[in-house]
This record gives structure tokens, sequence and C-alpha cells, in this order.
């Protein structure tokens, strides 16, 4: 009888030449999609917790508008009353229609009647101020109001 020994092949090495190619596509890919933030907060803002809640899909379709107490810098000169920050600007109540018309401006055409404003309100600051933007939003006609919180028990406070 004739017994042969198997000879164990080795398995080729993998080619890593088109290594640099997939680095690169990764890179423009995540380059694309990333959305940078452009206007720094200038206002304190511990948003409230809630347990009942919507994540908003499309972020082109968003208006922001943040309201608390001006940051720890900025409080010798503003004062510690709460603020609404429109872009990279405090401003005042009056001046959160005219911020809104010239954002939906900006969006396309078909966008303007799904444009959602997007209150992001620290959870210390009383209810007036916001009874206030909301009164200019509806002098304008902009009536879809999103309120901006973290997910957890809003009871207890827990994450």
């Amino acid at each position: 009888m004739d017994y042969k020994r198997k000879k164990y092949k080795k398995l080729p090495a993998i080619s890593t030449a088109s290594l640099p190619d997939i680095v690169f596509i990764l890179l423009f890919f995540f380059m694309t999609v990333t959305t940078i933030k452009d206007s720094p907060l200038l206002v304190d803002n511990e948003l409230p917790m809630a347990d009942q809640i919507n994540k908003l899909d499309k972020k082109d379709r968003v208006v922001d508008i943040y309201v608390g107490k001006p940051a720890q810098e900025l409080a010798t000169v503003f004062g510690a009353e709460p603020k609404i920050q429109l872009d990279d600007r405090l401003a005042k109540v009056s001046d959160v229609a005219p911020y809104v018309l010239s954002q939906l401006a900006q969006k396309p055409e078909e966008l303007r009647n799904l444009i959602t404003v997007s209150l992001k309100v620290d959870k210390k600051v009383k209810l007036g101020i916001v009874s206030d933007i909301k009164e200019e939003l509806r002098s304008i006609n902009v009536l879809k109001v999103n309120y901006t919180t973290y997910e957890g028990d809003a009871v207890n406070e827990v994450y």
C-alpha cells in the first residue's frame, strides 16, 4: 500500500494593495456625511428629561432656537435673565419671527411647509419667555414646534 503524506499548504497572504483605496473611500464618506456645529452655545442649556419622546429624522427641516441664561462669561454683560440665542447671537423675542422667516427663505420651496422649529429650552427657564416665543411663531403661521429633551424619567430625573 502506498500511503502518501498529506502536505498542508499554507494560505496565501492577503493582498493589501487595495487597503489605501478603502481607507480613502471611508474617509471621504465620513467627511461628506458628518455635520459640523458652526455656532457656539452662548446660553446655558441643560435640557429637561421626558419619557415619551420621538426623534426628529430630518435635520435639514429643523430650525433651532436656544433659550437659557447667558453663559458665565456673558452674564456680566447681559445679566442673569434668560435670553434667546438665534444662530450665534443673543436676541429679543421680537427678533424670533424675522429670524424664522429668513431661515424659511433659505430652504427649498418644497420643504418650507415641513419645517419644524425646535425649542431647546433650559429646564430652569420660566414658561413666560417660551409662551412669548410661541406667540411670535403663531403670528407668522409657523405652528410645528418641537421641545427638545433628554430621554429619562422626568419625575425622578434618572437617565
